[in-house]
């Protein structure tokens, strides 16, 4: 029997990434590849994404990518799915993004229906500038701006996207991930691929939530992070399909 051989996908561009050591970033662009790949939309294909460290995968894919204004790229992906309804639109979002400043956004558009799939990346900080508080950083969790950790009298509870989508009547598939480790990485995919066949058959809107790493937002190590996502992240947010319409 010859080996597996593994191959760069085509929906990859061929060049170095700039994400730090340890970014689950990296992980998370080369399954949405390898799905766009298996299931042959490459050309078809539209992904928008935002301001933050989403904002760099329009140099890794090798398909069409837009920017929108920071939490907007549901609303950005409405338009394009609603002009062009035969591509396939997806969002790519961190938690910053999509749980912040784009509450209203994803909401309104999973409500709606919205025959789009969302890809949003939880990393429990603004990676992009350094660590701040985000909406889903766990209790207690220090970040640059609550050193001495979140306090649910002053900061509130971490923000359960996933849970809040999925009780909208709109909301046809929603599942949480982790690329912590290959088995987890390979059931992230499976859900990334089911999401966009949600799309494909029209059945209407459709997230995946992937924890991911983010050793320099939350000051530790690659590894210590890649453990802290498998110990402590899923606690709070826990792994597997939340719906399934």
């Amino acid at each position: 029997m010859n080996p597996t051989k593994f191959v760069k996908p085509k929906s990859l561009k061929d060049t170095h990434h700039n994400y730090c050591p340890g970014c689950g970033h990296g992980i998370i662009h080369r399954i949405i590849a390898e799905v766009v790949d298996e299931l042959g939309i490459r050309e078809k294909t539209i992904a928008v994404a935002p301001v933050g460290c989403a904002v760099f995968a329009y140099d890794y894919w090798d398909f069409d990518v837009t920017e929108a204004p920071h939490g907007r790229p549901p609303a950005v992906a409405t338009g394009i799915k609603r002009v062009l309804p035969d591509r396939i639109v997806f969002t790519y979002q961190g938690d910053g993004d999509l749980a912040a400043i784009g509450t209203s956004e994803i909401i309104h558009t999973a409500n709606r229906a919205e025959n789009i799939t969302v890809i949003f990346v939880n990393n429990t900080v603004y990676g992009m500038t350094q660590g701040q508080m985000a909406p889903t950083t766990l209790i207690g969790q220090k970040t640059l701006t609550t050193p001495y950790g979140r306090e649910v009298t002053r900061d509130g509870y971490p923000l359960k996207v996933s849970e809040l989508i999925s009780v909208l009547d709109g909301a046809r598939y929603v599942a949480r991930g982790t690329v912590t480790n290959p088995k987890n990485i390979t059931i992230t995919k499976s859900y990334i691929k089911t999401a966009f066949i949600t799309q494909i058959e029209n059945k209407g809107f459709s997230l995946v939530e992937i924890l991911s790493m983010c050793p320099a937002g939350i000051h530790m190590s690659p590894v210590e992070a890649l453990n802290w996502v498998e110990n402590e992240l899923t606690k709070c947010f826990p792994l597997g399909v939340i719906k399934n319409v």
